[in-house]
C-alpha cells in the first residue's frame, strides 16, 4: 500500500508540473505574441484555455482520490492540500495569459508605437522566471527557492509601478493614443499579477516543506487598469 500511495503522489507530482508546464508555455506565447503584434498566436492561446481547464479538473479529481483512499496526515496532507491551491493559481494564470492574448489582437489592430512605451520584454521574463522558480521550489520542496520568488517579486513590483508611471505620462502628452496605452497598462498590470500567483504556489510550497506560512507583504500599484 506504501509503495502504491508513493506512485500516487508521483502522478499527482508529474500532474501538477505538467500543469505547470503548460501554463509557462502560454504565457511565454501570449508576450511574444503582443511583441510581435501576431494574432494568429494570441488566438492559439485563447484556444489552449480548455485545455488547461481540462488539466485543472484532472489534478484536484486526483488529489480528491488520494485523500479519500488513503487520508494523509501530516507532511503528506500538507502537500495534497498545496497541490489544491497550486492547480488553482496555474489555471488563474492560464485565465490572465488569455487576457493578454485579447490585448494582443487589440493592439495588433491599431497602429504600432513609436518606441516602447515600458519594458514589456523585462517585466515578462522575470515574471517567467518566477514561474518557473515556483515550479522548481515545487518538485523539490524546497522552502528556501520559495523565499527567492518572493523575493524576486519586489523587482517585478518596481518595474510595474515605473510601467504605470512611464504610461500615465506618455497618455498626458499623447491623449490621442490612450485607448492602446490603457491597454498597455493592463498587460503590465496582468503580468504582476501572475507574479503574484507565482508568489502564492512558493507560500504553498514553503508551508508544505515547513508547515509554516510565508505571507507575502502586497505593495499597492499607483494605478490600475481592469
Amino acid at each position: 500500500m506504501t509503495r502504491h500511495y508513493e506512485r500516487q503522489i508521483d502522478k499527482l507530482k508529474h500532474m501538477v508540473l505538467d500543469l505547470g508546464d503548460r501554463v509557462g508555455r502560454i504565457v511565454e506565447d501570449a508576450v511574444t505574441a503582443i511583441e510581435h503584434r501576431d494574432t494568429r498566436l494570441a488566438s492559439r492561446v485563447m484556444a489552449k484555455e480548455t485545455e488547461v481547464d481540462v488539466l485543472e479538473v484532472d489534478v484536484e479529481e486526483e488529489c480528491l482520490h488520494v485523500l479519500a483512499l488513503y487520508q494523509p496526515v501530516a507532511s503528506d496532507l500538507r502537500f495534497i492540500v498545496a497541490v489544491v491551491t497550486i492547480n488553482k493559481d496555474l489555471e488563474r494564470i492560464a485565465d490572465l495569459a488569455v487576457n493578454l492574448a485579447e490585448r494582443a489582437i487589440e493592439l495588433a489592430s491599431a497602429e504600432p508605437f513609436d518606441g516602447a512605451p515600458f519594458d514589456l520584454r523585462e517585466e515578462s521574463r522575470r515574471v517567467r522566471e518566477m514561474l518557473s522558480l515556483a515550479l522548481k521550489a515545487l518538485v523539490s520542496t524546497d522552502a528556501q527557492l520559495a523565499e527567492q520568488v518572493r523575493r524576486a517579486d519586489d523587482e517585478v513590483d518596481r518595474i510595474h509601478r515605473e510601467a504605470c508611471e512611464q504610461l500615465e505620462a506618455r497618455m498626458r502628452a499623447h491623449p490621442e493614443d490612450i485607448n492602446r496605452l490603457l491597454h498597455m497598462l493592463n498587460v503590465s498590470r496582468q503580468l504582476e499579477r501572475i507574479a503574484d500567483h507565482a508568489v502564492s504556489i512558493a507560500e504553498d510550497v514553503y508551508y508544505m516543506a515547513r508547515g509554516e506560512f510565508l505571507r507575502h507583504r502586497e505593495e499597492p500599484c499607483i494605478a490600475h487598469a481592469s
